[in-house]
């Protein structure tokens, strides 16, 4: 909780302002019960008027400066704590962005987005009522006891006697629901994580009627939220009764022995009143208990959760790419090439090794097809090229120098990287494809969109460049989808271009115009593909298979030379095809 808290430091001020109001406030409530305790033995007991008006008065105008200073204190405290949590979200998510892909592995979209939001409004929250309420109870509850000793000694210490059961019981019930808490609160990711699931994959649920199954398994995991929050809440809510059982028993013995006292004329009506006045007032600041030992419990586990992630991957891959890059910075230049040397890589907590011993040069514009069975280690490779991962083992070269040396924010702005997954924003195709390089222009886009072989579609719809996408690209084709992604990667103008099986869902002819079109641009191209057509002509081909590299070299090469090649290639064209091939 330490980090998450740190952030106070900035609006000390205004907590330190809303603290003190809140003091003004509490001074005057617990004057009030004395000042209550005079006006009936000074002015009611002996009739004396004067005496009513004038500390009646002081009781008004006390009343009204509470009211005062009430307000301003929630004012600051609201201050203080919508600024925290939004500093909080923006410290978060600048830290998830930051995050390397073993990092982010970590943690799921779900449970990110929940600690983003419900974790981050919990503390706030939290930290609203801790400036108005949770310090205020003990004071209250102090100040009670102090005041009530001064009124009348042997009153104020019955009243005292109630105080250390509820503080140990209070303590405890903290202790314990902060556990029960951070179970809801993993039962609220999994929930989240569920409805993300089934908001994603709508149309497969309804193409294969999945809808029943997938409604069991939402109620099954909302009703373990609702089972783990029935716990939690049955516990906190055990509190309030507790604390009033107590506090009446207290208030019984002052009403019982203050009797006795008055009888015998060691105590007044005014001080029996005035302690029993303060008895209610300590019983509704510990009753408020229940509500603030349920929210104290959620903002423990919310902020441990918080903690987690901004302590998560320090020292990262990507903590140089947290950000943008300043006006007029130019981007650090890059040929091209790419070399590894005896490179071995490993996801995070895997014994297996995705790659290993794997060696090759590509040099600057070279075009670098790699073919490989799924699992052999093909998006692994480009992965590390773009640094999304670091290499366990060997050295990596880009343009000469070690991958490691290169600052990552400039490495990746001379990078375009199209995934497998093609992945669109909410907005314009226009804006889309200019996501890739803000600064781009109109005719820079076009141009783009013209290499990516998108141009023609986008020109026929209604409103061209301006035509909105729905969500995720939902009304546009798998092939569109992956041209505009490529777009996207070609206007940025890259020294190197990864397509880690982006042309999949083309035909043939348009891959190969494609394919075409990237020949005259000034880049090094690593192509991830399936398709013996689309390799042909690569300048080098990988053979992946099982992590290690097994063949490289040119078409031909490869086809005499590597038996995996020529059966890949015999079962796209034919076998007869192979050897009239292999014969050239």
């Amino acid at each position: 909780m330490k980090s998450v808290f740190h952030v106070l430091g900035k609006y000390r001020i205004a907590a330190f302002t809303a603290i003190l109001l809140m003091l003004v406030e509490l001074a005057v409530e617990l004057v009030q019960p004395m000042l209550i305790s005079k006006i009936i033995d000074d002015g009611i007991g002996p009739s004396n008027a004067r005496v009513v008006i004038l500390w009646g008065a002081v009781l008004v105008g006390g009343t009204l400066l509470a009211f005062g200073a009430g307000i301003l204190s929630s004012f600051y405290a609201a201050h203080v704590s919508q600024s925290l949590g939004y500093d909080i979200r923006e410290k978060l998510y600048g830290k998830v962005q930051a995050f390397s892909y073993a990092a982010f592995n970590r943690f799921a979209p779900s449970s990110l987005i929940t600690r983003l939001t419900n974790d981050v409004t919990q503390v706030q929250d939290t930290v609203f009522m801790g400036l108005r309420f949770m310090l205020r109870v003990p004071l209250v509850v102090a100040g009670s006891m102090i005041m009530a000793l001064v009124v009348h000694r042997e009153l104020g210490f019955l009243l005292l006697l109630t105080v250390p059961i509820l503080v140990l019981f209070i303590l405890w019930m903290v202790k314990k629901a902060a556990v029960l808490f951070g179970r809801v609160q993993r039962r609220l990711d999994a929930v989240n994580g569920v409805m993300q699931e089934n908001l994603t994959g709508i149309r497969l649920i309804r193409v294969f009627v999945r809808g029943d199954r997938e409604t069991e398994r939402f109620a099954r995991h909302s009703g373990e939220l609702m089972q783990s929050s029935t716990s939690a809440q049955r516990l906190t809510e055990i509190t309030q009764p507790f604390i009033v059982l107590i506090m009446n028993a207290g208030i019984i013995a002052v009403l019982w022995f203050g009797h006795l006292d008055i009888q015998t004329g060691s105590a007044t009506t005014g001080e029996v009143v005035a302690i029993v006045n303060y008895s209610l007032r300590t019983a509704g600041a510990l009753s408020a208990l229940s509500m603030l030992v349920s929210a104290f419990s959620r903002a423990r586990a919310s902020a441990g959760r918080i903690e987690e992630t901004l302590l998560a991957d320090d020292g990262g891959t990507d903590a140089a790419a947290s950000g943008p890059a300043s006006l007029g910075e130019k981007a650090e230049p890059v040929d091209g090439s790419v070399s590894f040397e005896r490179v071995s890589f490993r996801y995070p907590e895997s014994e297996a090794y995705a790659l290993e011993d794997v060696t090759f040069r590509a040099g600057a514009g070279d075009t670098v097809a790699i073919l490989g069975a799924t699992g052999a280690g093909k998006s692994s490779l480009v992965q590390l090229i773009v640094r999304l991962y670091e290499e366990e083992r060997g050295t990596i070269r880009i343009g000469g120098r070690k991958a490691r040396e290169w600052d990552v924010r400039r490495l990746r702005d001379r990078i375009g990287y199209v995934p497998q997954e093609v992945v669109l924003f909410t907005g314009t195709i226009r804006d889309n494809i200019a996501w890739g390089a803000p600064e781009a222009s109109d005719e820079e886009i076009v141009a783009a969109a013209r290499r990516a072989q998108i141009h023609e579609t986008i020109a026929g719809l209604p409103q061209g460049y301006g035509t909105m996408l729905g969500q995720r690209g939902v009304n546009l084709s798998g092939g569109q989808k992956q041209r505009i992604s490529i777009a996207r990667a070609l206007v940025r103008n890259p020294a190197i271009l990864v397509l880690d099986d982006s042309t999949s869902a083309l035909d043939v002819r348009t891959e190969a115009a494609l394919l075409g079109a990237l020949e005259g641009m000034a880049c090094t191209t690593f192509l991830i593909t399936q398709k013996i057509s689309s390799a042909m002509n690569a300048d080098l081909i990988l053979l992946l298979d099982d992590g290690r590299l097994i063949a490289q070299g040119g078409h031909r090469q490869l086809l005499s030379g590597s038996a995996l090649y020529r059966r890949i290639y015999e079962s796209q064209y034919g076998e007869e095809e192979s050897h009239v091939e292999s014969a050239k």
